[in-house]
């Protein structure tokens, strides 16, 4: 084959012994032996391969294809009718307003992918078993509506409703669980969370079943991928967990037509190579569906290999070419690139030409590589299937750059649609669109019917609720309420002593899932590793260096803690899998990620928001918060704005307590709202590294603290002056003295309150704001905030950890003169008081704020807060913290 080849029969005798070795001893002693040959080639010093690839075809031999068992015409019938009702919808969408939008050539592209599927492997939940999960690739959802509409679970009206869904009833543009609680199971439209999240799923199935909570049957999890998506770093990124943990109850379909959004994926490589060295390397087991059948004939007769040498030159770029040049380009270009290829197709017909299909359009091979993939053992395995995108759309939009932002096709593309899939519309209806549907009792119909009853039901579908949970009660919690006496302590240490209770809890504590990235030490978890166990599909192969000492490392199949390593990412993906179970296992868990404030929303904000979307429950725990209580650290560690970002999330609940007893009651509320309430809500809290006395809880604040604030400390004198003092997190505690120095030298009485939620009480404001304005004839309401601070003097000041923007939230409502102080501005390193300083935080710049205030109200003198500064040691002039 190789014109390099110096001993070409050499090259033949091994050829031959391999292939006999196959034939006689099997496929798992071949890759035996090329293990060994590659191992010696190593030890020999001899150049052995970077990445292993295949030959650029088919990974199963036709005559090892499993048998097709469905009727494949019929299919091919419904697949048409499908493909065209896709079009139609986002087309009659596209004509009513033309900014409404849509995607059509993706589904184009991956009709026959998805078909096969449906038809033949995914499951709906049932009594009997849990059913599959499938991560559909967003830009395809026209198609997965058009397949719901045959099957009668929509009607006209909602396919009308495409991408209108203010008024109700109305079909997300994407997967949204959000919009469409029954139908979507996970939003995949950002790019690369699907496979990200869909390795993780398949993990947290695994671990399910290893603990024995689950029966985890032979449930697959199968996620659908462009393969443009696998620039994102996300999907490409924990490929190695999935084959480090042998996930096989994980398949990934990559739907290879070779196109991003502007042009080719890989134009001057393949992309299909590229990633098969990658899967395999780490572990997958690989499928390449290359080429369909009308190829078999001509690759039978390609005795000498130069058929398979050229469709290894072509660069993907080419490949596109051929697709949209049609068969006397693809005859003059590829196969005119030697005088045997062109004999090989000399009978063919450029029609014929043209007409030679991709694997990933053939429903046989697409079969056979799907019946190999449920059935493969020990290894994840990946499906790279070559397409083409816009398939069917002809000249409008076939394997061209712009096909991605085709909405429509004029009237002479969508006639030659309409031909080529058969479709009983004639020319006078075609330009209003209409949808087919066949009757219901239809031949097309009843296989339909027969084929989703076989496996389970209707697809996709959603559990929307699950069992509810007796969780414990804050009574039941009373220790954890108590103060720390002279102790001090973090929050952090709480929590962990919080959590230590709740996974002893008789009725839920099998349920509780604490998750770490790496960094359970810092966060004083590593008394959890022997008690719980780290999670472990394998257990424990060795003895750790620490095995003496009473926390040692100790993994465990049966392990409890998911520790992710150094992968926020990962722990997040993690732990949304945990916070779906109510509705991907129908088992609800409670889990608990605890890492760095500082790589939480910034870091993996778009997985926050999808865990928002697809309704997740659970508790984040942002570790080590705040601007300043992370001293050591510097800029790239301090954390001054989680909360604002937070608040973008519309169903995520943040606080950020100072005590131990504000965090025992936020936490046991989340699992009564999460756990026994059922509501769509996840909570994020910050939690302190420093350490300090708390008290214990004052009577009757249980309320306040779930709605964001409440009296602390308040000062019944009779004094002039009165100050409103609003603090969170360790900054409260500056608060706390702030209000001392002012009682004691200033003589202003001073109310302290302790905000657990700026965010509660901003959205509180806004959400009353609405109603009296929806309400103008009505007696106004009151906000949960201005209730509290109304008639309690003259000024307030608020001061936190965090930006000034996050207790400006609630400036509207307070009822008085209001200053905000906050650490806006970057990080950096020194002691705790001196960082307060230099963000004007601390309690002298508190007094200062509000010794000012007052001087605006003429209540204090101009010079009584100069001299203040003075006496606080405060540079009038030096410069913004925010500035610098």
């Amino acid at each position: 084959m190789s014109q390099h080849d110096i001993d070409p029969t050499e090259t033949e005798e091994w050829l031959a012994a391999f292939q006999s070795v196959i034939q006689h001893r099997g496929k798992q002693r071949a890759q035996f032996l090329l293990d060994r040959l590659v191992n010696k080639a190593g030890q020999l010093g001899a150049m052995t391969p970077y990445a292993l690839t295949t030959p650029y075809r088919n990974s199963i031999p036709k005559e090892a294809e499993a048998p097709y068992p469905g009727d494949v015409f019929m299919e091919r019938r419904i697949r048409s009718i499908i493909r065209w009702n896709a079009l139609a919808m986002v087309m009659r969408a596209n004509k009513e307003s033309s900014d409404i939008g849509g995607h059509i050539a993706s589904f184009s592209s991956s009709a026959t992918l998805y078909d096969v599927g449906f038809n033949h492997f995914f499951r709906s939940p049932t009594e009997e078993h849990g059913g599959d999960l499938v991560y559909i690739q967003g830009h395809s959802s026209p198609g997965v509506y058009a397949r719901s509409f045959l099957e009668g679970r929509f009607s006209e009206d909602r396919l009308n409703n495409f991408r209108r869904e203010v008024d109700g009833d109305g079909l997300s543009s994407y997967p949204h669980p959000w919009l469409m609680p029954d139908y979507w199971q996970f939003p995949t439209v950002s790019m690369g969370l699907g496979p990200l999240q869909a390795i993780y799923q398949a993990h947290f199935m695994k671990y399910l079943g290893n603990r024995g909570l689950v029966d985890v049957q032979d449930r697959k999890v199968w996620a659908y991928i462009g393969d443009g998506e696998t620039d994102e770093p996300e999907t490409l990124g924990a490929i190695a967990l999935a084959g480090r943990e042998k996930l096989d109850n994980l398949v990934f379909v990559v739907n290879c037509n070779l196109q991003r959004l502007d042009g080719p994926v890989r134009g001057n490589g393949k992309i299909i190579q590229e990633l098969e060295g990658q899967f395999r390397g780490a572990g997958w087991n690989v499928i390449k569906v290359v080429w369909g059948r009308h190829w078999d004939p001509l690759l039978a007769k390609d005795e000498d290999g130069i058929l398979e040498q050229r469709m290894a030159e072509v660069v993907d770029g080419e490949y596109q070419n051929y697709k949209t040049k049609g068969g006397a380009y693809t005859r003059e270009h590829f196969f005119g690139a030697y005088p045997e290829l062109l004999e090989l197709v000399k009978d063919y017909s450029d029609e014929q030409l043209y007409q030679l299909n991709r694997g990933g359009h053939d429903p046989y091979k697409v079969y056979a590589a799907y019946a190999a993939a449920a059935s493969h053992k020990g290894q994840p395995t990946i499906i790279l299937a070559k397409t083409v995108k816009g398939y069917g759309m002809g000249q409008a939009g076939e394997a061209q750059n712009q096909t991605h932002s085709v909405k429509k096709l004029e009237l002479e593309s969508l006639k030659g649609f309409r031909d080529k899939f058969d479709i009983p519309v004639s020319d006078s209806q075609i330009e209003s669109l209409p949808y087919y549907r066949p009757a219901p009792d239809s031949a097309e119909m009843r296989y339909m019917r027969e084929r989703r009853e076989k496996l389970g039901g209707p697809y996709p579908v959603r559990r929307t609720s699950s069992e509810s949970l007796a969780v414990p009660t804050l009574e039941s919690l009373a220790n954890n309420l108590k103060g720390s006496g002279t102790r001090e302590i973090s929050t952090t240490m709480a929590f962990v002593r919080l959590l230590s209770t709740l996974v002893k809890d008789k009725s839920i504590g099998e349920r509780v899932v604490p998750i770490v990235p790496d960094e359970a030490r810092t966060f004083g978890m590593e008394g959890m590793f022997r008690q719980l166990g780290i999670y472990s599909s394998v257990g424990q192969l060795y003895e750790p260096h620490d095995s003496g000492q009473l926390m040692y490392y100790k993994e465990d199949i049966k392990g409890r803690i998911l520790e992710e390593g150094i992968n926020e990412a990962g722990a997040m993906a993690a732990w949304i899998a945990a916070a779906t179970s109510y509705s991907n296992n129908g088992f609800p868990m409670i889990p608990f990620y605890i890492y760095y404030s500082m790589f939480g929303f910034q870091r993996i904000g778009d997985l926050a928001w999808a865990a928002g979307d697809i309704q997740a429950r659970g508790f984040l725990l942002g570790g080590t918060a705040g601007r300043t209580t992370l001293n050591g650290e510097g800029l790239q560690h301090q954390d001054g704005h989680s909360h604002i970002l937070a608040s973008t999330i519309p169903n995520c609940r943040a606080y950020d307590p100072t005590y131990n007893y504000e965090l025992t009651t936020i936490i046991q509320h989340g699992l009564q709202e999460m756990y026994t309430d059922q509501k769509n809500v996840y909570y994020y809290l910050t939690l302190m590294n420093e350490n300090y006395v708390h008290p214990d809880m004052p009577e009757g604040i249980e309320e306040g603290i779930i709605k964001g604030m409440y009296l602390l400390k308040e000062d019944t004198s009779n004094r002039k002056s009165r100050a409103q003092l609003l603090g969170s997190g360790t900054i409260l505690r500056e608060v706390e003295a702030a209000a001392e120095i002012l009682s004691e030298q200033f003589d202003i009485a001073c109310d302290v309150w302790s905000v657990t939620s700026f965010n509660e009480l901003g959205r509180d404001v806004q959400s009353v704001d609405r109603w009296n304005m929806l309400h103008a004839d009505e007696k106004p309401k009151l906000s949960y905030a201005r209730e509290c601070l109304q008639n309690r003097g003259q000024v307030a000041v608020a001061a936190t950890d965090y930006m000034k923007a996050y207790a400006d939230q609630i400036r509207k409502d307070v009822p008085m003169a209001y200053t905000v102080l906050g650490t806006d501005g970057f990080g950096r390193s020194d002691t705790r008081n001196k960082l307060r300083h230099f963000f004007e935080v601390d309690r002298f710049y508190i007094c200062i704020a509000v010794l000012h205030a007052l001087s605006q109200q003429g209540l204090v003198k101009a010079s009584v807060v100069r001299e203040a500064q003075q006496e606080f040691s405060i540079d009038a002039d030096k410069i913004d913290p925010m500035l610098l």
